[in-house]
């Protein structure tokens, strides 16, 4: 078994997310990592929920049902089982990528057993060809990953947006001064936080400044706690809830896709935090994480959930906090876990506002896109046609986050797979790269005006694409 903590002679940890840093601040930073991403969890069951025709009760036991599954399918991830889990810090939850696709087998006269059966099968399929992913690393150097996690960071901005507008885009207050300044402080106070407090309260910035928000909140009037007692304090789980499955085979195929874009995502994300800790991503570790999303995915509806995949937002949470373990986002599963099974609990934290969250999310989807270009950093950009791969990859990851209306008369199958900013990046970088720097056939001798030019240093032959196919496997160590 691996070393999990420093010897007293100081020997280096062998892998920076086997650090062991105690329960007290386990405990901390895991509430820290499911606060970030609570409202995201949440989010897929409520609209699925209200389109489903279900009331608030039944409602509930789906929200339930996904921090529960989401606890299960992270504790999975991070502590890991023979072939299934990377073991790295990655928090794992229903995904979003699915709900497109639900709505449109919901509205097509689908009900949930079908859509619940449509998930499992998917999945299935998934795990099956999560070989032929685990494959792909050397597909993934600096110059893809660095492409892809500056775009996750962009792509997440508009959701911080959202949610320091209030969260609800048909309440009244909705963008309002009130919402946007409670954001701005609880921005302020992370800063704050961080350049004078000590190192524990830096790491703690976030969690700290969502808890002083929402003191704050609560004196003003904006947050209200009464109705926490409301509703059972304990649940069990309930096995198919909503019926037993039923496959249709409509349905199974358009969530397919939808399974085809979270392998993308899930892999680009497991190569995000590996390369943020540093810590080396080979093909099997990416296999194992590929397969718990699958296995995951597969169980989920079993509970009343859906597809699973890892959350960028705490990807940058990781980044921003330099907290590396991935004990601290089992302790997270245990938390989610423990909300899915103690409504009360899970009502608590759903009174944290969501403006709130907005000034925090700044911080943490801002740190993903710097760390991206951070990764991009070590691009060689000198005589090769990368900077066109970069602009094109980013620029082509943005257009559904700048115009999310792009796909709407393209078939659904389209829009499925590039409606996500980060997919879109992903697919597009990875072309490139296999056609400018794997497919040499074609190129020009001399490079065009995308080349960055080779006055201030002599460009060594041998580092120019060539350098920059190195996986990240080979620079984190």
């Amino acid at each position: 078994m691996e070393t999990l903590l420093n010897t007293p002679d100081h020997t280096p940890l062998q892998r920076p997310e086997d650090e062991r840093l105690g329960l007290p601040a386990n405990v901390m930073y895991g509430f820290q990592h499911v606060l970030t991403m609570y409202g995201g969890i949440i989010a897929v069951p409520l609209i699925v929920g209200q389109a489903a025709g279900l009331g608030p009760a039944e409602i509930g036991i789906l929200i339930a049902s996904c921090l529960f599954m989401g606890g299960l399918a992270t504790l999975v991830q991070t502590l890991g089982i023979p072939f299934f889990g990377c073991q790295l810090p990655l928090v794992q939850g229903v995904s979003f990528a699915s709900v497109a696709t639900i709505l449109a087998i919901l509205s097509s006269g689908g009900s949930l057993p079908s859509v619940f059966g449509a998930v499992m099968m998917a999945s299935l399929i998934g795990l099956l060809i999560t070989p032929v992913f685990s494959k792909v690393i050397r597909f993934f150097p600096p110059l893809v990953t660095g492409s892809v996690i500056t775009t996750i960071g962009l792509s997440l901005m508009p959701v911080a947006a959202h949610w320091a507008m209030g969260g609800n885009a048909k309440a009244p207050d909705f963008g309002s001064t009130a919402n946007i300044g409670l954001a701005a402080i609880t921005l302020i106070i992370v800063l704050l936080l961080s350049k004078l407090g000590n190192a524990t309260i830096s790491r703690l910035s976030i969690l700290l400044a969502m808890v002083l928000g929402t003191i704050i909140a609560w004196a003003v009037g904006m947050t209200d706690f009464s109705r926490v007692g409301d509703g059972p304090t304990f649940a069990l789980p309930t096995l198919f809830h909503f019926g037993l499955p039923e496959f249709n085979p409509a349905a199974i195929l358009s969530m397919f896709i939808v399974i085809l874009v979270v392998l993308v995502e899930t892999s680009a994300d497991i190569l995000a935090v590996g390369d943020i800790i540093k810590t080396p991503i080979d093909s099997r570790r990416l296999g194992d994480g590929l397969r718990a999303d699958m296995v995951s995915s597969v169980v989920a509806p079993i509970f009343g959930s859906f597809t699973q995949s890892a959350f960028a937002q705490n990807v940058g949470l990781v980044a921003v906090t330099g907290v590396k373990s991935r004990f601290v986002v089992a302790t997270s599963g245990i938390i989610l876990l423990t909300l899915g099974l103690l409504p009360v609990m899970g009502r608590v934290i759903a009174a944290v506002p969501t403006a709130v969250l907005g000034g925090a999310g700044v911080v943490l989807f801002g740190t993903v896109a710097a760390s991206g270009i951070r990764t991009l950093a070590k691009v060689n950009y000198e005589n090769n046609m990368n900077l066109i791969i970069v602009a094109t990859s980013v620029g082509f990851g943005m257009i559904p986050i700048a115009a999310p209306a792009f796909y709407h008369h393209f078939p659904s199958w389209v829009a499925t797979i590039f409606h996500s900013g980060i997919s879109s990046a992903a697919i597009m970088a990875i072309l490139l790269n296999l056609l400018f720097n794997h497919i040499k056939a074609g190129n020009p001798d001399e490079p065009s005006v995308f080349a960055a030019a080779g006055s201030t240093r002599q460009a060594d032959p041998s580092s120019s694409a060539e350098q920059t196919n190195t996986p990240i496997k080979s620079l984190a160590h």
